[in-house]
């Protein structure tokens, strides 16, 4: 069906909801591809016999870097668009054909929101609510985008944008630098409304809230060097 679509997943120490979270990207028949980022006990451990496409850091170098390493993967391979999806499983494999559609409808990036439909956010908590607040104005102060959900990982870039896009911040100040770079190039943006599920593992993996300090930090250093 999507045969041309590479669907990108930075993978760290992930391997207990791995295998699961390839099973539902499946049907969709596009190209996997698993950016092992420096983890203790290689990916390939946990993927026997599924059809995907592994590559690997031999150090952990942050998801920014390991995004940046699938997105080169998948224009050397002539992809079509490229889709960013969390390995923990809590994107749904099923919007994948939205954003894509979206694309074809004249976006260049496609961007995946918590908060564009009624329901969509009541997992997140008050104080995560807060602190995604001000990251909006923070991405706004540093991209001039004001967007209704500061830091989705769920994303889609057609041909275009990928050509435009590369990465420099190997770790978690990549979701506001893409941003940036977004508006730099002149790209069309579209934000879309997606369900993101929480599970108790996700909730154990996701980014911490004191981490937003050390996001902010590594983009004064990027905006003043």
């Amino acid at each position: 069906m999507f045969s041309d679509v590479y669907i990108i997943i930075p993978c760290y120490n992930e391997h207990a909801v791995l295998r699961e979270t390839i099973e539902k990207l499946l049907p969709l028949n596009a190209q996997i591809v698993l950016v092992d980022d420096g983890s203790a006990v290689p990916v390939r451990n946990f993927t026997a016999g599924m059809p995907v496409k592994l590559l690997r850091h031999p150090i952990n170098l942050g998801q920014g870097a390991a995004l940046q390493t699938g997105m080169d993967y998948a224009v050397r391979m002539g992809a079509r668009a490229v889709i960013h999806f969390d390995a923990d499983g809590q994107h749904q494999a099923d919007d994948i054909p939205r954003f894509l559609e979206t694309l074809d409808q004249g976006a260049d990036v496609v961007l995946g929101s918590r908060f564009l439909r009624a329901g969509d956010g009541t997992a997140v908590s008050p104080l995560k609510r807060l602190v995604l607040q001000g990251a909006r104005l923070v991405n706004l102060l540093f991209t001039g985008l004001w967007l209704s959900d500061a830091h989705n990982g769920f994303r889609a870039l057609n041909q275009r944008a990928l050509k435009k896009i590369h990465l420099h911040e190997n770790r978690m100040a990549h979701a506001s630098e893409i941003l940036a770079q977004i508006r730099n190039a002149h790209l069309k943006v579209q934000e879309i409304p997606t369900l993101i599920t929480y599970s108790e593992y996700s909730l154990g993996k996701g980014q911490k809230l004191s981490n937003s300090f050390n996001i902010l930090l590594d983009l004064l250093l990027h905006k003043l060097l």
